[in-house]
């Protein structure tokens, strides 16, 4: 991913705007794309920033709340696939992707049946 442009380059962008310069015209004079003109100029008149927004960060983990349930059911069930869990949970109310339910064991270091075919 790439980095924000300064923001000494979105003031200059942005003076140029508010002295009656055209997005395009700007977006020429400064080497950018008239779009992150546009969008510098709209997050400038809604906050009075040129500053960049927040980017990237780390999703929460939504089975860790879940983490008691998944551990008592593999006590209970070993031999409990992975689709199966997942199923379990959504009818908890959790609707999570296999790979959640995966990464989520393979994180806490717990095991389970890799196969729903093999016996």
């Amino acid at each position: 991913m790439t980095a924000p442009l300064s923001n000494d380059l979105r003031k200059r962008v942005i003076g140029a705007i508010e002295a009656g310069e055209s997005c395009r015209s700007t977006a020429a004079r400064f080497g950018v794309s008239v779009s992150s003109v546009v969008k510098w100029h709209q997050r400038y008149r809604a906050t009075g920033s040129v500053a960049p927004g927040k980017m990237g960060g780390h999703r929460k983990r939504v089975l860790e709340p879940h983490r008691a349930f998944i551990v008592e059911r593999i006590n209970q069930v070993p031999h409990l696939s992975l689709h199966r869990l997942k199923d379990e949970l959504a009818a908890r109310g959790v609707k999570v992707s296999h790979n959640a339910v995966w990464q989520f064991l393979q994180r806490e270091g717990l095991r389970f049946k890799k196969n729903t075919v093999r016996p």
